[in-house]
């Protein structure tokens, strides 16, 4: 037994001696590496919070050191907040300054950082606000990593807070069972105490939305060429019943299609460049109105539905909404680009792209006359579509699904000079459950439709170039033939890179009904299909 113990006391020792009982930090003399050397925080609105940036810092060493201080430049004045490796800060400086920060030899630790500033704070020439994280060493100067973001003023439409819990509200009426239907959001206002005019949004700052921006009964907003429009997450615009919109873009100067100098831009208000493509970061545009509304180069785009025609009252008070909507673009919406129940539509040279269902849905009967348009749908679905044409509407509740049918109302969609593709085998499909009259006609298109079983149905007749219902259309079954090769659809680019209307195994030179193509080039030769003359 005592030999036993004494063995075991052994073991014991050396067990301890062999552990490390603390570290030894000595005083950083500098040396610290970072993942980057200038940290650039993406445009922010004034006052508006940014996102959460984040910054590595490495201690290449075989020594474990202390920082003696990570501090802001600015210090407790700076509009930059930092968190260094889940540590809050000095007090009296929280997010402003660290003192003695371990690090051990070989590993590195975190700094995540944001800003909310105004404009005011930011320099007068270039609206860039800037300070610096410095990292004090006892050998020298810090060393620093540079911040910089640009500060943009704008203009802010909210709803006003009447208490913790209550919000303004607006009233769009009762819904098909008589309830009424009411949304968190502000009434667009011509004499608005902030403001002034809301009822005209012009290029000279942005507009930022919170809540539903409402265009009221017997109000027009009218949005110059060059506005900039963001909207928050659970926002949108509506246009009620008697209200009306005009959207006034212009071509760009020089008929290129990156210069959105004239173009009116509606999108989410994520501005940093991770966000630029992704879908359903606001709601849209909730069209209301049976006014003759009208929109003219118009970029809308991360949407859920971009633009949403529905009657208010579509059962039992059946109105049409009205919408004219030429040269613009609907991108990137997680649901639909253009959705109609029943509304009259006239579109030339629309480009609508990558939705998560349909990028065209008519739906309900309605009138739809479409020009020189496009539209492809590339989503990563195998139920997405490029247009559906139908004329019925289901309505979902608790209580189960009824459906309603167009039998009141007209079911006619035309379509000339268009291009319906996709990554899809069908990219046009009909959707006929009805007895009312159904017209449609496509002349000189290009269309998507790969499907015997539908091909035989007497609403396709696809079988011949010349047909009842599609006239001069060419008809392509894959990615090889007729197809109309885009510059780049992933990025939006849906202009062709082959020209379409002088190569004879692809596409006969078209007789153009719209002159210019949506940016402005001359279409009366060699006449391209879809939204945009062919880009060399």
């Amino acid at each position: 037994m005592r030999k036993l113990l004494f063995i075991f006391s052994i073991l014991i020792a050396i067990t301890f001696s062999s552990c490390r009982k603390d570290f030894t930090f000595e005083q950083s003399t500098g040396g610290l590496e970072f993942s980057k050397s200038t940290v650039y925080l993406d445009t922010v609105f004034t006052n508006v919070s940014s996102s959460t940036y984040r910054l590595k810092v490495y201690n290449r060493g075989s020594k474990d050191i202390v920082i003696p201080k990570i501090q802001l430049g600015k210090g407790i004045n700076s509009k930059y907040r930092i968190m260094v490796d889940g540590m809050t800060g000095d007090a009296g400086a929280i997010g402003k300054s660290y003192t003695n920060v371990e690090l051990l030899a070989k590993d590195s630790l975190y700094i995540f950082i944001e800003v909310t500033a105004d404009v005011a704070s930011a320099n007068p020439t270039d609206f860039l606000y800037t300070d610096q994280i410095q990292f004090s060493n006892v050998s020298g100067a810090p060393q620093t990593v540079d911040l910089v973001t640009l500060i943009q003023d704008a203009i802010f439409i909210y709803p006003d807070k009447y208490s913790s819990t209550s919000f303004e509200s607006i009233n769009l009426g009762v819904d098909n069972t008589g309830a009424p239907i009411t949304i968190t959001g502000s009434n667009l206002l011509a004499n608005d105490p902030v403001n002034g005019n809301e009822l005209h949004w012009t290029k000279g700052k942005p507009y930022v939305v919170y809540g539903y921006a409402l265009v009221p009964d017997n109000k027009t907003l009218v949005v110059d060429a060059g506005a900039k429009v963001y909207f928050h997450a659970n926002s949108g615009l509506i246009v009620a019943k008697s209200g009306t919109i005009q959207v006034n873009g212009d071509f760009p100067s020089d008929h290129k299609p990156e210069n959105l100098t004239n173009e009116v831009i509606f999108q989410g208000d994520r501005l940093e460049p991770v966000f630029s493509d992704v879908p359903g970061q606001w709601f849209g545009i909730l069209m209301l109105s049976q006014n003759t509304n009208t929109i003219n180069h118009l970029i809308l785009k991360n949407a859920t539905v971009g633009i949403y025609c529905v009657p208010l009252d579509a059962i039992n008070n059946f109105y049409s909404t009205k919408l004219n909507i030429t040269n613009s673009q609907i991108y990137n919406n997680s649901n639909y680009g253009l959705f109609s129940l029943g509304a009259q539509i006239t579109g030339k040279n629309v480009a609508i792209n990558n939705c998560g269902q349909y990028c065209l849905a008519c739906t309900y009967g309605g009138t739809s006359n479409f020009t020189n348009s496009t539209f492809n749908n590339n989503w990563s679905s195998s139920k997405q579509l490029a247009v559906l044409l139908s004329d019925y509407f289901a309505d979902t509740s608790s209580s189960g699904t009824t459906t309603y049918y167009a039998n009141n109302a007209t079911n006619n969609y035309h379509f000339n000079n268009c291009i319906m593709y996709g990554s899809n085998q069908v990219e046009f499909y009909i959707d006929r459950i009805g007895t009312q009259t159904f017209t449609y006609s496509i002349l000189n298109s290009l269309i998507k439709f790969n499907n015997s079983q539908l091909n035989d149905n007497g609403l396709y007749d696809f079988n011949n170039p010349i047909g009842p219902y599609a006239n001069s259309c060419y008809i392509t079954k894959n990615n090889i033939h007729f197809t109309p090769s885009f510059k780049n659809p992933d990025k939006n680019q849906l202009w062709t890179t082959v020209d379409l209307s002088v190569a004879p195994s692809l596409m006969t030179a078209m007789t153009p009904t719209v002159t210019l193509d949506i940016l402005g080039k001359d279409r009366t030769s060699n006449t391209t299909l879809g939204a945009y003359q062919f880009i060399p």
